[in-house]
């Protein structure tokens, strides 16, 4: 009798410790350096985790995961009419930094996931902060996709083309490589397990650049343009509940 009373008090000790989970570990710690970080995200990006653990993923929503065009979407849920939408985007941020922080994602097992990353990563290339070449770009998307199919098979994973931009240069160098990623990321779909959305096609005008009425500054979408880009999600999340 001693040892089913001694038993019994043990036993939800025994369960709290199996149960208990470090939520913070679910997010990169305050002092992360991310390689290729410019110095401004390197000071934002922790700002932004901070938010995020506040308001944590919810099981089975939707999660939109980026950078600035997609922060600046605010709130995708009412731009999209669902409820349990996740705005994960980070100003400045780069694949580097998109992937160290999948762990919540991978966590929190999102029914679906929107991914567009790869124009900072452009930048840094081009001025040579830090990222190396296209191939590297290339690369890092698809490490990001195979972390959440790995971590959270359920989930179904969106890729959406690098947007065109306003800024010119002699070379062509961001219409070029834009539509080098692009490509690659279409050819590779099937192979990574992803589905490859390519919203570029709705927002270039035919000079190769981001039409004029659907930007702020010519790599930043106005509400024009994300009015476009929420009808285009909306009309694939209707096809899915088809």
């Amino acid at each position: 009798m001693k040892k089913l009373i001694l038993l019994l008090l043990i036993l939800p000790l025994i369960s709290t410790g199996q149960n208990h989970i470090d939520y913070d570990k679910l997010y990169p710690k305050d002092d992360i350096i991310i390689k290729n970080h410019n110095y401004w995200t390197s000071k934002y990006y922790p700002e932004r985790i901070l938010e995020f653990k506040k308001n944590p993923i919810t099981k089975g929503g939707i999660v939109f995961l980026g950078n600035s065009i997609t922060e600046g979407g605010e709130d995708w849920g009412e731009r999209i009419k669902m409820q349990d939408v996740s705005n994960r985007g980070i100003s400045g941020d780069i694949t580097d930094g998109v992937l160290e922080r999948l762990e919540e994602i991978i966590f929190y097992k999102p029914k679906i996931v929107f991914i567009l990353i790869g124009h900072n990563d452009l930048w840094s290339l081009r001025i040579k902060s830090g990222v190396p070449s296209i191939e590297y770009i290339e690369k890092n998307i698809l490490k990001i996709v195979e972390s959440i199919n790995i971590g959270s098979p359920e989930t179904l994973v969106y890729v959406q083309s690098i947007l065109p931009t306003r800024h010119f240069t002699v070379d062509g160098y961001f219409e070029n490589s834009i539509n080098e990623i692009n490509s690659f990321l279409k050819q590779k779909q099937n192979k990574f397990n992803f589905i490859f959305i390519d919203l570029h096609s709705f927002f270039v005008d035919y000079e190769g650049f981001l039409k004029k009425n659907l930007t702020t500054d010519g790599g930043h979408l106005n509400e024009n343009g994300y009015a476009l880009w929420s009808r285009i999600i909306k009309d694939i999340l209707n096809n899915i509940n088809e």
